[in-house]
Protein backbone atom coordinates (compact mmCIF):
# COMPACT_ATOMS: atom_id res chain seq x y z
CA UNK A 1 0.00 0.00 0.00
CA UNK A 2 1.21 3.55 -0.66
CA UNK A 3 0.05 6.62 0.62
CA UNK A 4 -0.69 8.21 -2.24
CA UNK A 5 0.06 7.87 -6.48
CA UNK A 6 0.60 10.12 -9.14
CA UNK A 7 -1.94 9.82 -11.99
CA UNK A 8 -2.41 11.48 -15.00
CA UNK A 9 -5.46 11.54 -16.95
CA UNK A 10 -5.74 11.76 -21.05
CA UNK A 11 -9.15 12.64 -22.40
CA UNK A 12 -10.76 15.05 -19.66
CA UNK A 13 -12.27 16.82 -22.11
CA UNK A 14 -14.84 14.06 -22.69
CA UNK A 15 -17.99 13.37 -20.47
CA UNK A 16 -16.37 10.16 -18.56
CA UNK A 17 -13.12 11.99 -18.54
CA UNK A 18 -14.74 15.25 -16.66
CA UNK A 19 -16.09 12.41 -14.07
CA UNK A 20 -13.05 11.37 -13.93
CA UNK A 21 -11.70 14.63 -12.97
CA UNK A 22 -13.91 15.27 -10.45
CA UNK A 23 -13.42 12.00 -8.61
CA UNK A 24 -9.43 12.61 -8.94
CA UNK A 25 -9.63 15.79 -7.55
CA UNK A 26 -11.69 14.87 -4.41
CA UNK A 27 -10.27 11.87 -3.90
CA UNK A 28 -8.57 11.84 -0.48
CA UNK A 29 -5.56 9.99 -1.20
CA UNK A 30 -4.66 12.62 -3.75
CA UNK A 31 -4.77 15.99 -2.13
CA UNK A 32 -0.95 15.99 -2.32
CA UNK A 33 -0.61 14.83 -5.50
CA UNK A 34 -3.18 15.90 -8.42
CA UNK A 35 -3.57 14.43 -11.53
CA UNK A 36 -1.41 15.57 -14.62
CA UNK A 37 -3.81 16.52 -17.05
CA UNK A 38 -2.72 15.78 -20.49
CA UNK A 39 -3.98 15.85 -24.45
CA UNK A 40 -3.63 16.72 -28.13
CA UNK A 41 -3.49 20.42 -28.27
CA UNK A 42 -3.42 22.75 -30.74
CA UNK A 43 -0.24 24.96 -31.73
CA UNK A 44 -1.88 28.34 -29.79
CA UNK A 45 -3.05 26.25 -26.90
CA UNK A 46 0.71 24.54 -26.85
CA UNK A 47 2.26 28.01 -27.11
CA UNK A 48 0.58 28.92 -24.30
CA UNK A 49 1.64 26.05 -21.86
CA UNK A 50 -1.68 24.42 -22.33
CA UNK A 51 -5.53 25.30 -21.64
CA UNK A 52 -7.23 25.69 -18.21
CA UNK A 53 -8.81 23.56 -16.99
CA UNK A 54 -11.49 25.57 -15.64
CA UNK A 55 -12.07 26.71 -18.73
CA UNK A 56 -12.77 23.18 -20.06
CA UNK A 57 -15.02 22.34 -16.99
CA UNK A 58 -15.88 25.56 -14.99
CA UNK A 59 -17.53 23.27 -12.40
CA UNK A 60 -14.51 22.10 -11.38
CA UNK A 61 -12.92 25.50 -10.45
CA UNK A 62 -12.44 25.74 -6.43
CA UNK A 63 -10.62 27.90 -4.48
CA UNK A 64 -7.22 24.90 -3.18
CA UNK A 65 -6.18 25.94 -6.76
CA UNK A 66 -7.21 22.93 -8.75
CA UNK A 67 -8.36 25.98 -10.62
CA UNK A 68 -5.55 26.37 -11.97
CA UNK A 69 -4.43 23.02 -13.59
CA UNK A 70 -4.19 23.51 -16.97
CA UNK A 71 -4.66 20.42 -19.94
CA UNK A 72 -0.68 20.57 -21.28
CA UNK A 73 0.29 19.18 -24.82
CA UNK A 74 0.67 15.28 -24.02
CA UNK A 75 4.18 13.98 -24.17
CA UNK A 76 6.01 10.70 -23.02
CA UNK A 77 8.48 13.40 -21.40
CA UNK A 78 5.65 15.41 -19.77
CA UNK A 79 4.69 11.80 -17.89
CA UNK A 80 8.46 10.87 -16.66
CA UNK A 81 9.36 14.49 -15.70
CA UNK A 82 6.42 14.66 -13.27
CA UNK A 83 6.36 10.97 -11.62
CA UNK A 84 3.47 9.51 -13.43
CA UNK A 85 3.05 5.94 -12.26
CA UNK A 86 -0.76 5.33 -13.00
CA UNK A 87 -2.41 6.59 -16.55
CA UNK A 88 -5.71 7.04 -16.82
CA UNK A 89 -7.03 6.50 -20.68
CA UNK A 90 -10.38 8.13 -21.86
CA UNK A 91 -9.13 8.08 -25.52
CA UNK A 92 -11.03 6.25 -28.37
CA UNK A 93 -9.83 2.72 -28.95
CA UNK A 94 -7.00 3.26 -31.68
CA UNK A 95 -5.62 5.40 -29.73
CA UNK A 96 -5.25 3.33 -26.66
CA UNK A 97 -4.15 0.55 -29.07
CA UNK A 98 -1.01 3.02 -29.91
CA UNK A 99 -0.28 3.97 -26.20
CA UNK A 100 -0.75 1.41 -23.96
CA UNK A 101 2.05 -0.33 -24.74
CA UNK A 102 4.81 2.43 -24.63
CA UNK A 103 3.12 3.25 -21.27
CA UNK A 104 3.81 -0.46 -20.04
CA UNK A 105 7.51 -0.68 -21.69
CA UNK A 106 8.07 2.94 -19.27
CA UNK A 107 6.54 1.12 -16.25
CA UNK A 108 3.45 3.13 -16.29
CA UNK A 109 0.37 1.15 -15.19
CA UNK A 110 -2.67 1.82 -16.52
CA UNK A 111 -6.56 2.18 -16.87
CA UNK A 112 -7.98 1.76 -20.44
CA UNK A 113 -11.49 3.24 -20.29
CA UNK A 114 -11.44 2.24 -23.94
CA UNK A 115 -12.89 -1.45 -25.49
CA UNK A 116 -9.05 -1.59 -26.74
CA UNK A 117 -8.33 -4.23 -24.12
CA UNK A 118 -11.37 -5.87 -22.67
CA UNK A 119 -11.82 -8.85 -25.00
CA UNK A 120 -9.63 -11.69 -24.74
CA UNK A 121 -10.82 -14.07 -27.50
CA UNK A 122 -9.76 -12.84 -31.22
CA UNK A 123 -13.36 -13.48 -32.41
CA UNK A 124 -15.08 -11.13 -29.74
CA UNK A 125 -11.91 -8.47 -31.08
CA UNK A 126 -12.94 -8.29 -34.49
CA UNK A 127 -15.90 -6.24 -34.49
CA UNK A 128 -13.66 -3.30 -33.81
CA UNK A 129 -11.04 -3.92 -36.37
CA UNK A 130 -8.18 -3.40 -34.55
CA UNK A 131 -5.46 -2.67 -37.33
CA UNK A 132 -2.64 -4.12 -35.21
CA UNK A 133 -4.70 -7.24 -34.51
CA UNK A 134 -2.65 -10.26 -34.70
CA UNK A 135 1.36 -8.37 -34.24
CA UNK A 136 3.50 -9.76 -31.06
CA UNK A 137 3.27 -6.38 -29.27
CA UNK A 138 -0.69 -6.94 -29.71
CA UNK A 139 -0.62 -10.21 -28.36
CA UNK A 140 1.70 -9.59 -25.36
CA UNK A 141 -0.40 -6.51 -24.64
CA UNK A 142 -3.47 -8.12 -24.23
CA UNK A 143 -1.69 -10.95 -22.26
CA UNK A 144 -1.15 -8.42 -19.90
CA UNK A 145 -4.54 -7.14 -19.51
CA UNK A 146 -7.03 -7.23 -16.50
CA UNK A 147 -10.68 -7.10 -17.32
CA UNK A 148 -11.32 -4.31 -14.88
CA UNK A 149 -14.92 -5.58 -12.81
CA UNK A 150 -13.49 -5.25 -8.81
CA UNK A 151 -16.34 -7.67 -8.30
CA UNK A 152 -15.34 -10.20 -10.20
CA UNK A 153 -11.52 -9.96 -10.71
CA UNK A 154 -10.49 -7.86 -7.16
CA UNK A 155 -7.00 -9.98 -6.47
CA UNK A 156 -5.88 -9.87 -10.31
CA UNK A 157 -6.79 -6.15 -10.56
CA UNK A 158 -4.73 -5.45 -7.40
CA UNK A 159 -1.90 -7.01 -9.38
CA UNK A 160 -1.99 -5.79 -12.90
CA UNK A 161 0.11 -3.26 -14.78
CA UNK A 162 -2.79 -2.90 -17.33
CA UNK A 163 -6.35 -2.78 -15.91
CA UNK A 164 -9.72 -2.74 -19.18
CA UNK A 165 -12.33 -0.88 -17.79
CA UNK A 166 -15.74 -2.49 -18.62
CA UNK A 167 -18.36 -0.88 -21.07
CA UNK A 168 -20.94 0.69 -19.56
CA UNK A 169 -23.84 -2.11 -20.96
CA UNK A 170 -21.50 -4.79 -19.96
CA UNK A 171 -21.47 -3.66 -16.64
CA UNK A 172 -25.42 -3.05 -15.81
CA UNK A 173 -25.63 -6.70 -17.44
CA UNK A 174 -22.50 -8.66 -16.30
CA UNK A 175 -23.64 -7.82 -12.37
CA UNK A 176 -27.13 -9.01 -13.02
CA UNK A 177 -26.27 -11.81 -14.43
CA UNK A 178 -22.92 -13.47 -13.05
CA UNK A 179 -24.01 -14.49 -9.66
CA UNK A 180 -27.23 -16.79 -11.03
CA UNK A 181 -25.21 -17.83 -13.95
CA UNK A 182 -22.23 -18.90 -11.98
CA UNK A 183 -24.30 -20.58 -9.47
CA UNK A 184 -26.33 -22.94 -12.34
CA UNK A 185 -29.26 -21.75 -11.63
CA UNK A 186 -30.17 -20.58 -15.07
CA UNK A 187 -31.50 -22.43 -17.65
CA UNK A 188 -29.03 -21.36 -21.19
CA UNK A 189 -30.87 -23.66 -23.00
CA UNK A 190 -33.98 -21.31 -22.92
CA UNK A 191 -32.17 -18.58 -23.31
CA UNK A 192 -31.33 -15.13 -21.94
CA UNK A 193 -32.58 -11.46 -23.35
CA UNK A 194 -31.23 -8.24 -22.20
CA UNK A 195 -33.61 -5.13 -22.87
CA UNK A 196 -30.78 -2.25 -22.02
CA UNK A 197 -31.82 1.84 -22.48
CA UNK A 198 -28.90 4.37 -21.64
CA UNK A 199 -28.88 7.88 -21.79
CA UNK A 200 -27.44 9.93 -24.63
CA UNK A 201 -24.08 10.63 -22.81
CA UNK A 202 -23.25 6.70 -23.67
CA UNK A 203 -22.58 7.37 -27.03
CA UNK A 204 -19.79 9.62 -26.01
CA UNK A 205 -19.36 13.41 -26.78
CA UNK A 206 -19.27 13.70 -30.68
CA UNK A 207 -22.40 15.09 -31.76
CA UNK A 208 -24.07 12.25 -34.37
CA UNK A 209 -26.86 12.06 -36.39
CA UNK A 210 -28.71 10.14 -33.84
CA UNK A 211 -27.87 11.95 -31.03
CA UNK A 212 -29.01 14.99 -32.41
CA UNK A 213 -31.08 16.58 -30.13
CA UNK A 214 -33.94 16.65 -33.10
CA UNK A 215 -33.40 13.00 -33.12
CA UNK A 216 -33.28 11.37 -29.45
CA UNK A 217 -36.09 14.08 -27.67
CA UNK A 218 -39.09 12.70 -26.99
CA UNK A 219 -38.02 9.26 -28.78
CA UNK A 220 -36.50 5.49 -28.01
CA UNK A 221 -34.60 3.52 -30.41
CA UNK A 222 -33.26 0.21 -30.50
CA UNK A 223 -29.65 0.63 -32.50
CA UNK A 224 -26.78 -2.05 -33.07
CA UNK A 225 -29.23 -5.43 -32.44
CA UNK A 226 -26.76 -8.28 -32.51
CA UNK A 227 -24.12 -6.25 -33.21
CA UNK A 228 -22.87 -4.17 -30.22
CA UNK A 229 -19.24 -3.66 -29.12
CA UNK A 230 -20.20 -4.74 -25.51
CA UNK A 231 -21.69 -8.51 -26.68
CA UNK A 232 -18.14 -10.05 -26.27
CA UNK A 233 -17.81 -8.86 -22.89
CA UNK A 234 -20.94 -10.18 -21.79
CA UNK A 235 -19.90 -13.58 -23.20
CA UNK A 236 -16.61 -13.74 -21.82
CA UNK A 237 -17.65 -12.87 -18.26
CA UNK A 238 -20.90 -14.10 -17.69
CA UNK A 239 -19.34 -17.79 -19.20
CA UNK A 240 -22.60 -17.81 -21.99
CA UNK A 241 -22.66 -19.28 -25.82
CA UNK A 242 -23.84 -16.47 -28.41
CA UNK A 243 -26.64 -18.40 -28.50
CA UNK A 244 -27.86 -18.17 -25.44
CA UNK A 245 -28.21 -14.74 -24.64
CA UNK A 246 -29.65 -11.65 -26.73
CA UNK A 247 -28.31 -8.09 -25.82
CA UNK A 248 -30.32 -5.54 -27.62
CA UNK A 249 -29.47 -1.72 -26.72
CA UNK A 250 -31.90 1.36 -26.68
CA UNK A 251 -31.29 5.31 -26.64
CA UNK A 252 -33.23 6.79 -24.35
CA UNK A 253 -33.92 10.49 -24.53
CA UNK A 254 -32.07 11.80 -21.36
CA UNK A 255 -28.67 12.77 -20.98
CA UNK A 256 -27.34 9.44 -18.64
CA UNK A 257 -28.17 6.37 -16.79
CA UNK A 258 -28.43 2.95 -17.72
CA UNK A 259 -31.62 0.64 -17.79
CA UNK A 260 -31.14 -3.70 -17.91
CA UNK A 261 -34.38 -5.16 -17.63
CA UNK A 262 -32.82 -8.95 -17.97
CA UNK A 263 -35.60 -12.13 -18.52
CA UNK A 264 -34.05 -15.67 -17.41
CA UNK A 265 -35.78 -18.88 -16.87
CA UNK A 266 -34.42 -21.14 -13.96
CA UNK A 267 -33.45 -24.92 -14.05
CA UNK A 268 -35.88 -25.50 -11.31
CA UNK A 269 -38.27 -23.10 -9.13
CA UNK A 270 -36.63 -20.88 -7.08
CA UNK A 271 -37.99 -18.65 -3.66
CA UNK A 272 -37.17 -15.06 -3.17
CA UNK A 273 -35.10 -15.72 -0.43
CA UNK A 274 -32.75 -18.34 -2.08
CA UNK A 275 -32.05 -15.59 -5.03
CA UNK A 276 -31.51 -13.08 -2.83
CA UNK A 277 -29.12 -15.46 -0.84
CA UNK A 278 -27.20 -16.06 -4.11
CA UNK A 279 -26.94 -12.53 -4.62
CA UNK A 280 -25.62 -11.23 -1.12
CA UNK A 281 -22.96 -14.34 -0.93
CA UNK A 282 -21.83 -12.88 -4.36
CA UNK A 283 -21.04 -9.05 -3.40
CA UNK A 284 -20.72 -9.79 -0.17
CA UNK A 285 -17.62 -7.84 -0.13
CA UNK A 286 -18.57 -5.44 -2.62
CA UNK A 287 -19.60 -1.73 -1.26
CA UNK A 288 -20.64 -0.38 -4.86
CA UNK A 289 -23.20 -3.06 -5.14
CA UNK A 290 -26.65 -2.33 -3.63
CA UNK A 291 -29.14 -5.13 -3.92
CA UNK A 292 -32.72 -4.36 -3.47
CA UNK A 293 -35.25 -6.14 -2.33
CA UNK A 294 -38.96 -5.93 -2.56
CA UNK A 295 -38.19 -2.35 -4.96
CA UNK A 296 -37.04 -2.73 -8.29
CA UNK A 297 -34.22 -0.03 -9.12
CA UNK A 298 -34.97 3.12 -11.15
CA UNK A 299 -32.31 5.16 -12.99
CA UNK A 300 -32.68 7.95 -10.43
CA UNK A 301 -31.39 5.87 -7.72
CA UNK A 302 -28.59 5.52 -9.09
CA UNK A 303 -27.71 8.64 -10.90
CA UNK A 304 -24.82 10.53 -10.08
CA UNK A 305 -23.58 7.96 -7.96
CA UNK A 306 -20.69 4.94 -8.32
CA UNK A 307 -22.99 2.03 -7.59
CA UNK A 308 -24.59 -0.42 -9.54
CA UNK A 309 -28.43 -1.30 -8.15
CA UNK A 310 -29.87 -4.59 -8.95
CA UNK A 311 -33.52 -5.89 -8.12
CA UNK A 312 -35.83 -8.68 -9.49
CA UNK A 313 -38.97 -10.23 -9.25
CA UNK A 314 -40.07 -13.85 -9.30
CA UNK A 315 -42.81 -15.30 -11.67
CA UNK A 316 -45.55 -16.91 -9.18
CA UNK A 317 -44.03 -20.60 -9.93
CA UNK A 318 -40.56 -19.42 -9.58
CA UNK A 319 -39.57 -20.55 -12.95
CA UNK A 320 -38.52 -17.37 -14.10
CA UNK A 321 -37.32 -13.80 -13.12
CA UNK A 322 -37.11 -10.18 -14.56
CA UNK A 323 -34.46 -8.66 -13.14
CA UNK A 324 -33.37 -4.96 -13.08
CA UNK A 325 -29.97 -3.21 -13.32
CA UNK A 326 -29.40 0.47 -12.91
CA UNK A 327 -26.27 2.11 -12.95
CA UNK A 328 -24.65 5.87 -14.31
CA UNK A 329 -22.96 5.32 -17.46
CA UNK A 330 -20.51 7.68 -16.64
CA UNK A 331 -19.81 6.37 -12.66
CA UNK A 332 -19.54 2.90 -12.15
CA UNK A 333 -20.18 1.89 -16.15
CA UNK A 334 -16.91 4.34 -16.41
CA UNK A 335 -15.31 6.37 -14.25
CA UNK A 336 -16.14 5.72 -10.94
CA UNK A 337 -15.40 1.72 -11.51
CA UNK A 338 -11.55 3.45 -12.52
CA UNK A 339 -11.49 4.64 -9.47
CA UNK A 340 -12.57 1.58 -7.84
CA UNK A 341 -9.50 -0.10 -9.50
CA UNK A 342 -7.20 2.42 -8.43
CA UNK A 343 -8.06 1.90 -4.84
CA UNK A 344 -7.15 -1.92 -5.58
CA UNK A 345 -3.59 -1.38 -7.70
CA UNK A 346 -3.00 0.98 -5.25
CA UNK A 347 -3.69 -1.00 -1.97
CA UNK A 348 -6.21 1.57 -0.55
CA UNK A 349 -10.15 1.11 0.23
CA UNK A 350 -12.23 -0.56 -2.79
CA UNK A 351 -14.57 2.59 -2.25
CA UNK A 352 -12.56 5.61 -0.84
CA UNK A 353 -13.52 9.17 -2.70
CA UNK A 354 -16.52 6.85 -4.02
CA UNK A 355 -19.35 7.05 -1.17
Amino acid sequence: MTATAQTAVVGVTGYAGAELARLLLRHPRLKSTLPVFAGRLDEKDAARGGIPLAEIHPELANNNGTGKLKLQPFSWELLTERGVEVLFLATPHEQSRAWVPEALRRGIRVIDLSGAWRLREPANRAIYGFEDEGTDRAKSTQDQAVYGMPELHREQIAAAKLVANPGCYATSIILALKPLVEAGLVDLDRGIVCDAKSGVSGAGKAPTAKTHFMHAADNLSAYAVFAHRHTGELLEQIGVKADEIVFTPHLLPIPRGILSTIYVRFHEPQTRERILEKYRQFFGRSAMVRIYDRVLPQIHYSLHTGYADIGFELSPDGRRAVIVSCLDNLLKGASSQAVQNLNLMQGWGEAEGLE
